[in-house]
């Protein structure tokens, strides 16, 4: 199926691959990830990594998704309630609590424990104008601006101690929600789980590493056959090239606006 280059639109490409490692000891990725485009061009995305740690890591990262997802779509988002910051912020914040609370509820039904869901949870909410996310725990969510300015709209976030993660079921988990809006015209985004986090983030000075992310941008901006980019983006992600460098779950939501 070709997509229409004629009026603006987002277009989308997004795939969450097993890692080596657990294709080796023959378990499920635990990432998970969901889309939806908008009315009025406005795109909200959400990928959640579940902890390798938990039973039910899996089941927890895809009910954040989706409900966090189903959230959004409900609230009849437009361009102009986007325009108000409050707005934005709240619909983020309700979002994450309900991603939450059905996370538990989940938990409950199936008579587990809420760890045993643990997850990691991003989500964003973008449009031709703006970009906003909001993150628990580590993964990456990135915007590019017409300028080429690339911005880290969330970085990594650990625990007091290394490698310790904070999952949307932690006790306090809110309280170390991350984020982050920014004003400018939006040509891309970028949405990544923390098995990807080493190669797309320079660690250092904590900003994206543009040699990842501008390739993939182009990429997506250039596709006109959905099936066959998710299928060249799950080669991508299953490559040597980058499983050289991670064994993980990996997860990555790439958006182009183009504003023609």
């Amino acid at each position: 199926m070709k997509t229409s280059k004629q009026n603006p639109h987002w277009q989308v490409v997004a795939a969450s691959v097993c890692g080596t490692s657990h294709l080796k000891n023959k378990q499920l990725c635990q990432d998970a990830h969901h889309w939806q485009q908008l009315p009025d061009n406005v795109l909200v995305a959400a990928a959640a990594d579940g902890a390798g740690s938990a039973s039910q890591g899996k089941v927890g990262a895809m009910v954040a998704v989706e409900t966090a997802i189903e959230n959004l779509s409900l609230k009849n988002i437009t361009r102009y309630s986007l325009a108000d910051d409050e707005t934005v912020q709240l619909l983020l914040t309700d979002a994450l609590v309900a991603a939450k609370k059905a996370v538990e509820d989940e938990a409950a039904a199936c008579q587990q424990q809420p760890q045993d869901l643990a997850t990691t949870l991003i989500i964003a909410i973008a449009s031709p104008e703006m970009v906003a996310a909001v993150q628990i725990g580590d993964g990456l969510a990135v915007a590019k601006d017409r300028t080429g300015h690339l911005l880290a709209l969330t970085i990594p976030h650990n625990g007091e101690y290394i490698n310790e993660t904070t999952f949307l079921t932690s006790p306090g988990a809110l309280d170390t929600a991350q984020m982050r809006l920014w004003r400018e015209a939006i040509v891309n985004i970028g949405i990544l789980t923390d098995g990807l986090q080493m190669l797309a983030l320079n660690m250092v000075v904590g900003e994206p590493h543009k040699p990842f992310f501008f390739p993939l941008f182009e990429f997506v901006e250039k596709t006109e056959d959905k099936t066959a980019a998710k299928e060249q983006l799950v080669r991508f992600l299953s490559s040597e090239r980058i499983t050289q460098r991670t064994d993980d779950d990996l997860t990555l939501i790439l958006g182009a606006f183009n504003h023609s």
